[in-house]
Formats: C-alpha cells, structure tokens, sequence
C-alpha cells in the first residue's frame, strides 16, 4: 500500500574558487530579475565580450574563468557563460586545471537541458585526469536522465572501483557512486545488488541515515532475517535508530516507539531544509463559528492507480457540495490514468504542485485559502514534509496515507476508529484523534477483470485449501512465516499463495518452508497483475492470512470485497489493528482473534472445515452491499461532521497543541532491545517496560513530566 521514500538523487556542484566543490548541488530556482535586469544586461554585455576576448587570446586563468562564469549565472546570463567556457576551453588544452574547467562547463550544460552535450563534456573532464572522480558521478546522473540507466550504473561502478589514492574527495566520490548504484537498482526493483551497493556506502561511510533507512527496506523486502544486523562499524543500534517510521511499523509491535522515531524523522527531514519551518501565512482565529462552506484540500503523491487511489476515488465526488468545496493538490510523478481521471472529476479544483518548490506550493495553497489539509502521505514516497512544516492552512489533518502518528508540532488531528485507536491509546498519538465508523474507505465502483482465471493457471492444485496473503513480502516477518508453516502442517492439503517479488526472495522463502518440513511446491508465487486481474483472481483463495505487526489494509479491502474472509489478531500499534477494523466493519467480529495462537487455532479450523468456509463467504456475499466497510457515502457524511468539528476547535481556540516532551529519550529506550529475539516480549506490558527503564535514567538524572507514560506517579508504578 505504501511505498517508502527514495533516496536523494545527487549531483555534484561547480568547482568555485574558493568553495568546496562537493556540497549538495540541489537548490531553488534563481529569481526573476528584478526592475534593474535590463540595464545591468547592457554591462553584461560588454564584460562578456572583454571575457571573451582574454579568454580566446589565452590571458585569462581559471579561476578568473570560474568566477567571471559564476557572476554571468548570477546575472541571469547562464548561456553567455557557457560560452565563455567554450572559447576558454578551445584556446587551453593543456592547461593543467582543464579537467576542472570541463567539469564546470558540464554541469552548465546539464543544467540548462543540454543532457547530450554536458555527457560528451563529462567523459572528456574523466579522461583529462584519471582520479578526478566526479564527472563519473555526474555523467551516471546525465545518462540516467537520459534513460540509459545502465550505462549510469557502469559510470558510477567505475567511480566506485577507481583505484585512487585515499582522499577525503575521492572517499566522498565513492561513497555518492555506491549510493547512487544503490538508488537506481532499488527503482529498478533489483533488490539484493541494491542493498549490497548501499552496504558498500555505508562501509565507507556509516553517517547516512537516508542509506541505511533503505538498506534496512530492501533486507525487508528480501525476506533477509535478521532484519536489522551489524555490520563493519555500524551496530544494530546505531541502525535502529535511523529506521524510517514505514519500516519501523511492519518491525515492531511498538506505539512508543512509533510515535518517538516519528518526530526524529520529522526533525531530520525539517533540519535538512533550514528556514522551512517558517510559517506563510498566520491563522488568527475567527470570531465566532462560521456557516459557510468549509475549503477542504487533500494533499497527495497517491491519487493515481495506487492504494490510496483506490481506495479513495469514490470519495470525493460524494462530498455534499453544500458543506465542502473539494481541492486536490498532487505532487506524484506525471502521467494520468483511469483513478486519476474518476478522483480529478470527483473534486472541485486539481493543482498539480510536484514541480513547485516548498515555498511556492504552500503559497497555492494559502492563496486558495484552504480550511482544512489532510495529508494523505505521511511519511511515504513523494510526501511533502517541509511543505507542511510551512503551515500552508490552520487545520492540518493526518489521515490514510501513513498507517500511525506523524509527531510533527503541525498535524494538529489524525482519523482513526474505535478498534484502531481505543481511547486508552490516545496517549500514543502527537494528534488528537478523530473517529470515523470505519477509519478506511473503500471504493464500491472499483473494476473488476469479468474473466477468472483457474486455479491451474496460478499455479494453484485444484482440490486444495488455498491460504493466500497479498501483503508485500517486507510485512513478513520470520514470527509470521514460521506461523504459516505451522498452519501448513496441520491442514495436510493446503498451500500458501504469496505476491511475488522477485525469484531470490521466493527461493528464500521455499528454503525456509523447507527446513521446517514444509515442501516448498506448498508455496505458490502470485505474478504481478493489473488490478482488474488481480482482484479477480481472488475468488480463487479460500481464506486470507493477515500479517502482523503491519497487517492487511488495503489488500484486506480486496479479499473482502471479492468474498474472501480474512484472519488476523489485533496489536498494539495503529498498523497492526486496522485490519481488525475492517472486519468489525464487514460484520466478521468472530475474524479478529485474542492473539498469535487463537489466531492459527483459527486458521486451522477454517481450513479443515470446508462448511464454515462457504458460511463465511456467505456471509460476506449477503453483507457486502450494506455492511459499513463498503458504504462510501456514510463515510463522506461522517468525515464532514468531522470537519465542523475541527473548524469549531479552531474558531474556539481550542485547536490542539501536540504534545512532543521527552520522545527522543523514548527513542533511545526504544532502539535498545533485540526485538528479533525469541526472547523479547512486548505487546500489553510496553507501558511496564517503558516506565522501568526511564525510572532509571530518572534516578541518574530527573527525567520532565510528559504527557506519554512519565508522570511523577511513574516513580512508584517503575519501583
């Protein structure tokens, strides 16, 4: 359902006079000219043609070059500069810097559109001086615009494999190369030579949270347990505590935790764009509660064929016209498709924003005088972190995109349910939370292909019991499997039906089923379809196994909606009880399990039990159409009345200030355990755990009250 966020790609800069030519190259756009460009042109002008003259007569030197190119740029004469290097360049082939010359006259070229040139500039700035390593690095990011992205991977290989002498700038050099290899093969969906191209990075260089929040994505991908694991310098610890907030939800059961890596990543991503947690508007209250219309935005990189998607395309055109006017802001990759066209003519106004900067994109949205946000993202591939940092609207809502807490000090309310979010969990959440019947919508309209296929076409034995899970493999965990396998062999003629990903990580799995007495023809591999032609080949499975701890969201929505019932056991955290939530809203309350053994207990006795099975599906056939999982426009009514209510808060000044008092100190406690041990023991006594070990630091140093698990209290409830 939710893709994590990629890793940046990275260019290096100009060589400068006097700068360090390896800082990060990515920056705004230069400002329009102001009133004065028209004048300061004409003196452009003739510098140029004095620079030009120097240049070609060879009496100019680099660095005279250099800082006469950057000040033309500055200018707004970017292509005059690139001539001056041209001329520069014909009139000095020996010079001893000409290596460094054409690496600033490529990324020039690049920077103004002209791809194939700058590439043919790179190559000759590599070959001018063979341990001059950053034109292999940008002419990999040339080529990779280009479309030729093996070739890039080629450039970067031979950046990484240079034998050079140990630098700080050749280090740097090799680490971008490992990274960037890493980046591209990820895309690419070649997992395991990605990870061990980031692993190579990170041997280098172990200070990059970005690269290890993606190694540790791809081990999880893989199937590779353990999933976090030292290496070279880098101890499990360190790598627990750079875990992105979406792998840290399908690797432990953990809402404190969840909550305190939510607001580092909020902090990290916030700290790297210095000065965006200004705000662009300010939001005094109004007087009095308000009956007009309410202006509702909803901020997306999702609303396309993808889960989000999906789920919601139904949604918006429900809205009552009278309460709400509906706003799409979109900042996924371009392109169109069937979802985007129904959700573009489902809403009143669609704003592309993915190619506006921060700045701009939070201006569109003050100036469109939005109410209320709800981001849809989170902290997914593609969201808008520092956007929102920015506060673009008085109310800012989480909701969907990300399954938990985002930790910010500006998502003022999250939307949840009843089963998702008991109230005596609310303490686990920076938001306040909000309750819809079902916290997940489903879209009733959805395409389904009119043709299944047979169960010898999937691979699939004709008489068998058929478990199926359609969760991505980086939500299986080892504890899951294992309980599969057990499933297994207790229902003889049964098989176990996965999405596939790709042939090493299958291999992994049978290998595993294998050595636990499983025959690994038992495990089936489900190809990647279409949609239409996936959910029609659900009618094929006979019971879907949820997993844990980031069990089935959308994927659950499918089986039920194609008449297949669903097992699953609640956790503790938001991702590991939405599936729960779900089948109460499909009228399957008897599905959600006490625990992990009540849950294959369960399992078991569907797949022995050939009647239950068709009563279940019964079940599901007669509910279907009336049941509150599937009823869209309730929930639009329900998500408007949440609406006033927000904007009541606000009018009040009751809006809700997030409560965010000692979470890195939680994150420490929280990154210490093996939670892949046998041994570790989490679930209900979290709490206990917690307030234990900050009992202890409270006795070396006074830990503040805060709103989560410390109280003064806590001392006793620790002792």
């Amino acid at each position: 359902m939710i893709s994590r966020r990629p890793l940046r790609l990275r260019q290096e800069h100009p060589l400068h006079p006097l700068s360090d030519p390896l800082s990060d190259c990515r920056s705004d756009r230069s400002p329009d000219p102001d009133p004065s460009f028209h004048a300061a042109r004409d003196a452009t002008s003739h510098h140029l043609h004095s620079a030009l003259e120097r240049a070609r007569r060879g009496e100019m030197s680099a660095m005279d070059l250099i800082a006469t190119a950057e000040a033309l740029t500055s200018n707004h004469a970017a292509d005059a500069a690139l001539d001056l290097y041209a001329m520069w360049i014909d009139h000095n082939a020996s010079h001893p810097v000409l290596y460094a010359v054409l690496f600033n006259y490529g990324v020039g070229l690049a920077d103004a559109g002209r791809l194939e040139e700058a590439a043919d500039i790179y190559r000759r700035a590599a070959a001018a001086k063979a341990d001059f390593l950053a034109p292999h690095i940008n002419l990999g990011t040339v080529l990779e615009r280009l479309g030729a992205r093996e070739e890039a991977v080629r450039q970067w290989l031979l950046a990484a494999h240079a034998p050079t002498n140990v630098t700080a700038d050749t280090l740097t050099w090799k680490v971008t190369a490992w990274k960037q290899i890493g980046r591209v093969l990820e895309a690419a969906h070649c997992e395991e030579p990605a990870e061990n191209a980031l692993r190579q990075s990170l041997e280098l260089q172990p200070a990059q949270p970005d690269a290890i929040q993606h190694w540790i994505a791809l081990r999880q991908a893989q199937c590779r347990w353990p999933i976090v694991q030292s290496f070279g310098s880098l101890s499990r610890g360190q790598l627990m505590r750079a875990m992105s907030p979406l792998s840290l939800a399908a690797y432990a059961d953990d809402p404190v935790l969840q909550l305190a890596n939510a607001h580092r990543s909020y902090l990290q991503e916030v700290e790297q764009g210095a000065g965006h947690a200004v705000t662009v508007g300010s939001w005094p209250a109004p007087q009095g509660e308000s009956p007009r219309r309410l202006r509702v935005g909803y901020l997306s990189s999702d609303l396309r064929d993808h889960a989000i998607g999906f789920l919601t395309a139904g949604l918006y055109a429900l809205h009552d016209r009278s309460r709400v006017e509906v706003f799409a802001y979109y900042t996924g990759p371009t392109g169109s498709d069937e979802t985007q066209a129904r959700i573009r003519a489902g809403v009143d106004h669609w704003t592309d924003i993915a190619a506006m900067t921060d700045q701009q994109a939070a201006s569109r949205i003050v100036a469109d005088k939005i109410d209320i946000l709800l981001d849809i993202n989170g902290y997914t591939r593609d969201a808008r972190t520092r956007l929102l940092a920015l506060r673009p609207a008085p109310i800012i809502v989480n909701w969907l995109g990300f399954p938990g807490t985002m930790g910010t000090p500006h998502h003022h309310y999250i939307i949840a349910d009843r089963h998702i979010i008991p109230p005596e969990h609310e303490i686990y959440y920076s938001e306040k939370v909000l309750r819809l019947p079902c916290y997940q919508p489903t879209d009733a309209h959805r395409i389904v292909a009119s043709e299944t296929p047979t169960r010898a076409e999937c691979g699939l034995p004709d008489g068998a019991m058929v478990y199926c899970c359609f969760n991505g493999a980086n939500k299986i965990t080892r504890a899951v499997f294992d309980r599969w396998l057990a499933i297994l062999a207790r229902v003889p003629d049964s098989v176990l039906w996965l999405l596939a990903t790709n042939d090493e990580t299958s291999g992994r799995l049978r290998a595993h089923a294998e050595a636990a007495g499983i025959g690994a023809e038992r495990i089936v591999f489900a190809a990647r379809r279409n949609n239409p032609e996936h959910l029609a080949r659900y009618r094929l499975a006979d019971l879907f196994l949820d997993t844990t701890p980031y069990g089935a969201h959308t994927t659950a929505s499918d089986a039920l909606w194609m008449g297949v019932p669903v097992v699953t056991f609640m956790g503790e955290s938001f991702p590991a009880r939405v599936c729960g939530s779900l089948l109460h809203a499909a009228s399957l309350p008897d599905l959600v399990c006490r625990d992990a053994e009540h849950y294959q207990r369960t399992a078991i006795r569907i797949g022995q039990d050939a009647q239950l099975r068709n009563a279940l599906r019964t079940i599901l056939r007669y509910r279907r159409d009336d049941c509150v999982l599937f009823d869209t426009a309730l929930l639009a009514r329900h998500l408007e009345e949440l609406f006033v209510d927000m904007w009541n808060d606000y009018c009040a000044g009751r809006l809700p200030v997030p409560a965010l008092a000692n979470l890195k100190l939680y994150h420490e406690i929280g990154c210490e355990p093996d939670r892949e041990q046998a041994g570790w023991h989490g679930g209900a006594g979290l709490a206990a755990w917690y307030r234990a070990r900050l009992a202890y630091r409270d006795a070396v140093s006074p830990v503040a009250a805060d709103a989560l698990l410390w109280q003064p209290a806590s001392r006793a409830l620790a002792a």
